[in-house]
């Protein structure tokens, strides 16, 4: 597996105080200094962390994959055929959430996502759609033309040590599963920590997992780097 790295939260700690303290470049240069293998940052409507010229930098300053997750608008769509990211993972956006809640309901809108996919793939940029781990996303995630998806790992990551554990876990196993026997590819995602993440070693050929709180909390006391290096060696 591969260690994806999201940086949104170094961003965040920027924006508290309006200036450019912690630079979100030089994060992104220690996690690729570090071995990841992509930078994830979330472009969100309201620009609460990551800003349009962050996207910018990134994509031009590094030689590892920049994925760009946003949201299925005619406005990000535009912003990803500009700059045309390595990768893009569609996810459903909420300006009211801390953080995405859930996965993109696929199977509820299977037209505008594979129209909305077409575009992408054709100029080149992988796409991955941001799913909760059920045999109904996943069968409508194959049919819109996007390479990949990525699982919602937030539920297993909130039972984790419960009773509610396995059942979570089984659910992104076979979601895994149905989806390869589908063509598609499979990355997983969102809560993943130091204490859960080994579990997904147990998910065949699982791609790469995008992990960015826990990695950026753990740097508040430990560097990034160091972070970084922790969590890419039980990755691996």
């Amino acid at each position: 597996m591969l260690l994806g790295v999201n940086i949104d939260h170094v961003a965040t700690l920027r924006n508290a105080r309006g200036g450019v303290e912690p630079d979100v470049l030089a994060a992104a240069k220690i996690c690729e200094k570090c071995g990841a293998s992509s930078i994830t940052t979330h472009l969100r409507e309201d620009r609460r962390h990551i800003k349009d010229e962050d996207v910018k930098l990134i994509s031009e300053n590094i030689k590892i994959n920049l994925n760009l997750e946003m949201a299925v608008t005619d406005e990000m769509q535009k912003i990803a055929l500009k700059i045309k990211p390595h990768s893009v993972c569609l996810v459903p956006e909420k300006r009211q959430e801390v953080t995405t809640e859930g996965g993109l309901d696929v199977a509820g809108q299977s037209d505008k996502i594979t129209n909305f996919v077409k575009p992408l793939v054709d100029a080149g940029i992988e796409v991955s759609l941001f799913i909760d781990p059920t045999e109904e996303q996943v069968k409508a995630s194959a049919k819109t033309g996007a390479q990949f998806i990525e699982m919602h790992t937030g539920s297993y990551s909130n039972a984790y040590g419960t009773e509610n554990e396995e059942i979570e876990f089984l659910k992104l196993k076979n979601s895994a599963k149905l989806a390869q026997e589908l063509g598609l590819r499979v990355n997983a995602g969102h809560g993943l920590n130091y204490e859960n993440v080994h579990r997904m070693h147990e998910i065949d050929d699982l791609y790469e997992l995008n992990i960015g709180h826990s990695i950026i909390s753990k740097a508040v006391f430990t560097g990034l780097e160091q972070a970084v290096n922790e969590m890419n060696n039980l990755v691996k």
